[in-house]
């Protein structure tokens, strides 16, 4: 038997062992291609991940960035109207100063006018003095004439009697012209003196305009900076939280969430998980007036928004609607302890989108509730 089995193999040639090399071969490769790819994988995910985490960091950025924007939009307003108020006090200023410099101008030209007359009356005055003078050298010259000439001398006297009655009713007038110039001289100073009043008062009302102005900004500015910076630890703590919900978005200065997390479709009846989510907010907003400073004037502006598409139901409008959830939503804080005096309820409907879309998305988007911390 065994030299029959040694015939055999003799016979034909054993192809197994090459087989099974090349089978491990191949085996060993797959293994190695795995393992490359697996690290290749791992190195990618890695990376996608140090981007999404750039990502956020930069989205936070951006709205850090847009709300301290619409606070500076909103500086500027407050801004804008103290300085109107300031130049219509101006105005007013301005115009009684107008006042007095047109009394004074009609002052001066009264005084020019009688200086005009006192003058008239000085050279009628001179001009018959004169006469007087030639009549006199006349008469003086003619004292040898005949008693006809004497006669005529003796006219001439009565002339110049009369030309001196004339020239003292003359100087009469000149003096009461003195008398009334003086006077008017005396209402021109108290019109200068009520002048250089007025120009000193309307230079201290402009210093003090620049002063009040310069510590309005001052104060508006710490107070808006102040603000800001509660503004941000309000908003970190209802964030922190509420958790990181698909429903929840800072906006700009608005802290948004969906209505759909407190409000059933077209009703303002708050739901058991949207009391649930209120009392968070509400104890953040309790700790937070205990934090902020009395002197600064500042509320939480609750504002109710809805989808274009018209309402059904005990409402009339979209309208009536924002308003009564927002309403909801103060009165639901004030039980829990929030002062009355820092919440203001707003309804805009549906006429402040954010998505101007038609789809379902962008319905769901734009029915939202918003906290907003601001000035008074």
């Amino acid at each position: 038997m065994p030299v029959a089995r040694t015939r055999r193999g003799e016979s034909g040639m054993n192809y197994w062992p090459g087989f099974v090399d090349a089978l491990s071969t191949l085996i060993l490769g797959i293994i190695f291609l795995l393992t490359v790819f697996v690290v290749i994988q791992f190195y990618l995910q890695q990376e996608v991940q140090g981007k999404d985490t750039a990502l956020q960091r930069l989205n936070a950025q951006i709205a850090q960035l847009t709300d301290l924007l619409s606070m500076t939009k909103t500086d500027k307003a407050d801004l804008e109207n103290q300085l109107g108020k300031l130049q219509a006090s101006l105005a007013i200023v301005q115009s009684d100063r107008d006042k007095y410099q047109a009394s004074l101008a009609s002052a001066q030209s009264d005084r020019d006018k009688f200086k005009g007359l006192y003058e008239a009356a000085a050279a009628g005055a001179a001009a018959a003095q004169g006469k007087v003078s030639e009549l006199s050298g006349q008469l003086e010259g003619e004292k040898a004439v005949s008693a006809k000439a004497r006669s005529q001398v003796g006219d001439l006297s009565g002339q110049i009697a009369g030309e001196k009655q004339i020239s003292a009713k003359a100087l009469s007038q000149v003096e009461v012209l003195n008398q009334q110039l003086a006077a008017l001289r005396q209402q021109l100073a108290a019109i200068e003196a009520a002048l250089n009043i007025s120009e000193k008062k309307d230079q201290e009302s402009q210093s003090r305009i620049a002063d009040l102005g310069q510590r309005l900004n001052l104060a508006l500015a710490q107070n808006v900076q102040e603000l800001s910076q509660y503004r941000s630890n309000f908003f970190g703590k209802l964030r922190e939280i509420l958790g990181n919900r698909p429903d929840m978005r800072i906006v700009g200065d608005r802290f948004v969430l969906q209505s759909e997390v407190f409000f059933d479709s077209g009703r303002s009846d708050l739901k058991p998980e949207g009391r649930g989510e209120l009392d968070k907010v509400a104890s953040v907003l309790v700790g937070l007036e205990q934090q902020i400073p009395a002197d600064i004037p500042w509320v939480l502006r609750i504002d109710g928004h809805t989808d274009v598409r018209p309402v059904a139901g005990q409402f009339r409008s979209n309208w009536d609607l924002s308003a009564a959830r927002a309403i909801s939503v103060v009165q639901y804080l004030i039980l829990k302890g929030v002062k009355p005096s820092r919440l203001v309820a707003a309804g805009f409907g549906e006429f402040q989108p954010i998505d101007t879309g038609t789809t379902e998305e962008a319905y769901s988007r734009n029915r939202r509730i918003e906290f907003k911390l601001t000035e008074r």
